[in-house]
């Protein structure tokens, strides 16, 4: 009979009504009586481990320490815990160990004095603890070596803990932050947002938040960094602290500002662009509409601005746009925008006025600034510029009929001679509709065939043998008839279709010339072909010309290219460029209404064209006089010393021919000789010219 049966009736029932294992074990730690839940946890029979030393359950790296408070226990036997503390292992019969508390109470059995054990089976929890401090574990790595900045606050929002880099952010230690709130490190302006955050999430009116504040760094800097703040709850749903991860976007922020600033602005001149001036121009009538007043928009574009990219080169040309932009910056009013439009135009918003007068005043003002040379590369360079201007009301028009308008006005500047501004009227638009549609259809005329070349004769003063031709273009419209020259010209001039006719008028001119026969003489004539100012200071002038020589294969010495006086002399060094290259493919050069308007003499020997034609006016005076004999006959003399042939144009009658005679002037051109007729009367025009010098030497 089980001796716990004899003296503890009942004992039985007891133990296996425990869920834990039960087990008995005299003074020397042999276990007398064991439940069934004992028995399995070790995997063996009960009868099997009766009479057997408890140690021999326990995990041998752990048997030591069992054995020596199992005899601490016999020697002073009151209840007493021996598992907590030693981390037991029950060691089954598969060699299976299990983590388990034993707790052990003194049993009197007869005289002796056992001990009767409680066996737990605390596997799970002590798995589960282990992963709870591995958790923790993971965690404060992660913490403490997460390159995010972090901070855990209190109820009152003050720093319980924070992580390195947080501190490396604010430049503060540790110790410097436990304890305090943000406000340390806070830019004072922006304490309210960490302040309404924490009261929003206390009050239970956000669960997260996400914002962005200023911090001030130990050593002054500005830091911009997003902020996201949520709460830690404990199971039953009560906020047990705050967990604020930080991310530091000053370097982003900055960038976006530039990326912004980009966007808006002229990468060259950092003015404002299209996109910008567009979105104010919004703005400013928004304004007026409210707040009543003036608005006015001015379009300011630099004159023959080409000319310094072809003399200069175009890193002169984007030096002289910046120090252009810093001069009208530099004059423009703050209420007020300036904007680069684009190539060598700027636009101009003007708010605030009470009457035009003081739009012209702001367009006076901007051209003004231009009036001083600019210094550039070593090179002087003159700069001017048209301004066209529109003033506008609540009631004006849209945004951009305001701008079409402004550039309306900017068009009759030009017309009316550059380096001015012209305040916008109703008729200026009409003008521009009746301009645009007579391009268009100047445009369709080249494309139908409607343009053509006619020819005048060039004359040996003396002999009348002709000796070259100067091109002449004609417009034949089949409604409105022979549209003159003088009407269609300076229209194409305004315009890129200058460039299209006078390539046009080159390659007509160079083909017309290659079935001219010779002379009388045995000379074979030349052709003289216009360029406008802005053929002459084009860079592909030369390439233009060379190439209509090789598909008409005539001798370059035969071209004469013709430019204005005025134009050549606008800009020497860029003219003396395109002569050279000229000259050096064969091509003469000569300047055409020598004495309308410059009459520059010392820049003759450096242009050295082929020859001069003077005014009409030099040689068909209003009034007969001996000061205009004079002044011709000194002409003609200057022509003679520099070996200058003279030409006089607009020859009408054979008095005049005879005073051209006396004073030795060399060739000839006018109606007396021949009106300019087509390439195919060439041969004709030529016969009768001969046959009527033959009469009159008869």
């Amino acid at each position: 009979m089980d001796p716990l049966d004899a003296s503890y009736p009942g004992w039985r029932a007891f133990a296996e009504s425990v869920p834990d294992g039960i087990v008995v074990v005299d003074g020397a730690g042999v276990i007398r009586g064991l439940n069934q839940r004992l028995a399995r946890l070790a995997g063996r029979d009960s009868a099997a481990l009766l009479g057997t030393p408890l140690s021999q359950l326990i995990a041998t790296d752990r048997r030591d320490r069992h054995d020596r408070h199992l005899a601490a226990f016999f020697a002073d036997p009151v209840a007493r815990p021996l598992g907590r503390d030693l981390d037991l292992r029950l060691v089954n019969v598969a060699g299976e160990s299990l983590a388990v508390d034993i707790s052990v109470s003194p049993l009197a059995v007869g005289t002796e004095t056992w001990g009767i054990a409680t066996v737990r089976d605390v596997s799970s929890e002590r798995d589960a603890q282990a992963a709870h401090r591995e958790m923790e574990q993971r965690f404060q790595m992660a913490f403490e070596n997460s390159m995010s900045p972090i901070i855990f606050t209190d109820l009152d929002d003050n720093i319980v803990a924070a992580n390195d880099s947080f501190c490396e952010m604010v430049g503060y230690r540790r110790e410097e932050l436990i304890g305090g709130d943000s406000r340390i490190f806070t830019y004072p302006e922006d304490v309210g947002i960490t302040e309404d955050s924490h009261r929003q999430m206390l009050e239970g009116r956000a669960d997260k938040m996400r914002y962005v504040k200023r911090y001030l760094h130990k050593d002054g800097r500005v830091i911009v960094v997003e902020v996201s703040r949520s709460p830690a709850r404990d199971a039953h749903g009560n906020i047990l602290y705050y967990v604020i991860s930080e991310r530091d976007i000053t370097e982003e922020r900055a960038l976006t500002s530039q990326l912004s600033h980009q966007a808006l602005h002229d990468p060259l001149t950092g003015l404002a662009n299209r996109a910008l001036i567009e979105d104010r121009l919004s703005q400013a009538r928004s304004r007026v509409a409210r707040q009543g007043g003036l608005g006015a928009v001015m379009i300011l574009d630099l004159d023959d601005f080409k000319g310094v990219n072809d003399t200069h080169g175009h890193l002169v040309g984007d030096q002289l746009l910046i120090e252009v932009a810093r001069r009208l910056e530099d004059v423009s009013r703050s209420s007020d925008t300036l904007c680069r439009f684009g190539g060598d135009e700027f636009l101009y918003l003007a708010e605030g006025l009470h009457n035009p007068g003081e739009a012209e005043s702001v367009a006076a003002r901007l051209l003004a600034a231009l009036d001083e040379p600019f210094s550039i590369a070593g090179a002087l360079i003159e700069q001017h510029a048209s301004i066209g201007v529109v003033v506008w009301d609540d009631a004006s028009p849209d945004r951009d009929q305001v701008v079409e308008e402004a550039d309306v006005a900017l068009y009759e500047a030009k017309r009316h001679g550059k380096g001015r501004h012209v305040l916008f009227s109703p008729s200026m638009y009409q003008r521009a509709v009746t301009r645009m549609s007579h391009l268009h259809e100047l445009r369709e005329a080249l494309l139908a065939g409607q343009l053509s070349m006619h020819f005048q004769p060039i004359v040996d003063t003396t002999s009348t043998e002709v000796v070259g031709f100067e091109a002449l273009m004609r417009w034949l419209h089949p409604e409105r008839g022979l549209v003159p020259p003088a009407e269609f010209l300076p229209l194409a001039e305004s315009s890129e279709l200058i460039v299209e006719l006078g390539a046009f008028a080159l390659r007509e001119a160079v083909l017309a010339a290659t079935a001219w026969e010779p002379s009388a003489g045995g000379v074979l004539p030349y052709v003289s072909v216009n360029v406008s100012a802005h053929q002459f200071r084009d860079s592909g002038l030369v390439d233009l010309v060379a190439a209509a020589l090789a598909e008409g294969g005539l001798d370059p010495a035969r071209l004469v290219i013709e430019v204005s006086e005025r134009d050549a002399l606008s800009d020497v060094v860029s003219a003396v460029a395109t002569i050279e290259a000229l000259s050096g493919l064969g091509v003469g050069v000569a300047l055409d209404n020598f004495g309308a308007g410059f009459a520059s003499l010392s820049y003759l020997v450096r242009l050295h064209p082929r020859y001069v034609k003077i005014d009409h006016a030099f040689s068909r005076p209003a009034i007969d006089n001996v000061y205009n004999d004079a002044l011709l006959e000194s002409i003609v003399g200057l022509g003679a010393k520099l070996h200058l042939p003279i030409l006089a144009e607009g020859i009408e009658t054979s008095d005049q021919l005879g005073r051209l005679r006396r004073f030795g002037c060399e060739i000839s051109q006018g109606f007396l000789f021949s009106p300019a007729v087509p390439a195919s009367d060439v041969a004709a025009m030529i016969a009768e010219l001969r046959e009527a010098v033959a009469s009159t030497r008869d």
